[in-house]
């Protein structure tokens, strides 16, 4: 038996070995070699999406979260029953810690060093004036305001909710090939408290190529979450760029609450920019939207409130570092970039 232990434990720390050096390898390619990144998230990580992704979507729950708690688990099961044996323990621990640094990479790391989205576009992404900044923020008052008149429904169906959220990718990806492709339904987590109290609305999961969302935030905010989320299974990572994919998702979405979703997402950060750049016309435009929109936002500041404290402020560190360590240090260009491709899309219109 103990031969046979020492034999485990060796094949373990191979296997680790290898799963790290291939990491590595990878991590090492996407930054020093030009294009790499291009080619991987176009070749092999959208096998990777109509693969494992079609796979764990078949699945009706998050399997990522089913799994998180089965690992928590077995974890603390298995831990205790060797609790005397730390030297096997230490080595299960960084087998499985390498596992999931592999799947991260190939599933997820590599594509942060592909092209934005911006490339692909064709939009002209060059600094704004105030002026047209400001036409920007009156246009979606507009589009919010008549949406508000003609009703909108504030309660959302999940399931035709998540089936309207690959729809409205797929008709984007007509106009932008990048996007184009098998896209499962996003899931929300069944203990969305998880992500509440982390102030989180979604999450995309390498590991089980999945996005998932907050089914408790307010309703305006989800349709735009899944979007964004289902736009880092096309490779781009850039949470700024997948905002503004999410953005365009929701505004040619056929469904009223998506495009209301996009249309007050995209005012929140375009009222946003131009409250720093002029605070006059920013004073004016809040006071022409709707009350009605107003109550959604009111609700939404009231909702995240409820979990401000210690867990945020660690989990919004932690996410700012995960960011930086992905070398996502596009920094603040003009208006900021989520705002930069709005200016440049309304250009074209």
């Amino acid at each position: 038996m103990g031969g046979k232990s020492r034999n485990q434990d060796w094949g373990l720390i191979a296997a680790s070995a290898f799963m790290f050096a291939v990491s590595s390898l990878l991590q090492i390619l996407a930054r020093k070699v030009p294009g790499f990144g291009d080619w991987y998230a176009r070749r092999v990580y959208r096998f990777m999406v109509g693969s494992i992704g079609r796979l764990s979507g078949g699945f009706p729950f998050a399997l990522v979260e089913a799994v998180t708690y089965l690992l928590i688990v077995y974890v603390v099961f298995y831990v205790f029953i060797h609790r005397k044996e730390g030297k096997k323990i230490l080595i299960r621990a960084v087998f499985l810690v390498t596992g999931l640094f592999l799947l991260f990479t190939i599933n997820c790391g590599i594509n942060y060093y592909r092209k934005p989205f911006s490339s692909y576009s064709g939009l002209d992404m060059r600094k704004s004036s105030i002026e047209e900044l400001e036409s920007l923020c009156l246009k979606l008052t507009d589009d919010i305001n008549r949406m508000c008149a003609e009703g909108i429904a504030k309660e959302m169906n999940l399931k035709s909710l998540e089936k309207e959220s690959v729809k409205a990718m797929k008709r984007l990806g007509e106009a932008y090939p990048e996007l184009a492709g098998y896209y499962p339904h996003p899931k929300p987590l069944l203990w969305s408290y998880f992500f509440s109290v982390q102030q989180l609305c979604g999450q995309y999961s390498p590991f089980t190529i999945e996005a998932t969302y907050n089914r408790s935030m307010p309703d305006y905010n989800i349709p735009h979450t899944v979007c964004h989320e289902l736009s880092h299974l096309r490779g781009f990572m850039r949470e700024d760029e997948a905002n503004f994919i999410g953005y365009l998702a929701c505004i040619g979405s056929e469904d009223d609450g998506f495009r209301y979703s996009g249309y007050l997402t995209g005012w929140v950060y375009a009222t946003n920019a131009l409250a720093k750049a002029d605070r006059v016309a920013y004073a004016e435009i809040c006071g022409q939207l709707s009350e009605k929109a107003w109550d959604d936002l009111r609700y939404n500041n009231e909702f995240w409130g409820k979990y401000e404290g210690k867990t945020a402020e660690v989990s919004n560190r932690m996410n700012d570092t995960y960011l930086k360590l992905n070398s996502q240090s596009d920094g603040v260009n003009s208006y900021g970039r989520m705002v930069d491709l709005m200016l440049a899309y309304a250009r074209l219109k």
